[in-house]
């Protein structure tokens, strides 16, 4: 059940990485919504027997992670 939480929490914060990732102005902004909520999603899954949950927020902190590094955590 914790499985199918984390999963869930994953694709609500893959809709803001996704959109956080074009380069319009504020829009990467999202990102810094998408990396807590896939920081609870990633705990969540590690709760979980099951690593399907963990891994998609571990790939979707690595993303939103990646670009708030290359814009230096501003825009």
């Amino acid at each position: 059940m914790l499985n199918i939480v984390s999963i869930l929490i994953g694709l609500f914060a893959l809709l803001f990485a996704m959109v956080g990732i074009i380069p319009f102005p504020l829009v990467p902004l999202l990102n810094w919504i998408a990396f807590p909520i896939a920081l609870v999603g990633a705990v969540i899954g590690m709760l979980s027997s099951s690593n399907t949950g963990r891994n998609l927020n571990f790939v979707i902190l690595a993303i939103s992670g990646f670009r708030l590094f290359l814009t230096g955590g501003l825009i």
